[in-house]
């Protein structure tokens, strides 16, 4: 299998690897996150919800034919995930580090849909072949 047919499956099981890390240490670590990030909001549901997403991603990852549908939701979740960063950065909310933090979270997640959209147009590149 050449670097092309498995960088879809490498994208997701590197998301879903830093989905699991980051919902772990945000269950873990609720309140101190909290603190730092300048919100008194749980954390404790978002570290949750990242854990969930971390399975379905890894489910997807391992599957002898990646499911492409699944993979677009990935993409899509993605986009949301850096949206919705963007907008809590404008709005002000948080602190200027919980902003830093935020934007760099953003900043890896954003690079994930990238790589995850170059794997789904060279796996069907590779389809149509």
């Amino acid at each position: 299998m050449n670097s092309d047919s498995n960088l879809l499956k490498r994208a997701l099981t590197a998301n879903a690897i830093f989905s699991a890390l980051s919902g772990a240490i945000l269950l873990l670590a609720s309140e101190r996150l909290a603190q730092l990030l300048g919100t008194s909001v749980s954390l404790v549901p978002l570290g949750a919800m990242l854990l969930i997403y971390a399975a379905g991603l890894l489910w997807n990852a391992r599957r002898e034919n990646v499911s492409r549908m699944e993979a677009w939701i990935a993409v899509a979740l993605d986009v949301a995930w850096v949206a919705g960063s963007a907008i809590v950065i404008f709005a002000g909310v948080l602190s200027a580090t919980g902003n830093w933090i935020v934007a760099i979270v953003a900043d890896v997640v954003l690079l994930f849909a990238v790589l995850q959209l170059i794997g789904l147009r060279k796996s069907r590149q590779l389809e149509t072949n």
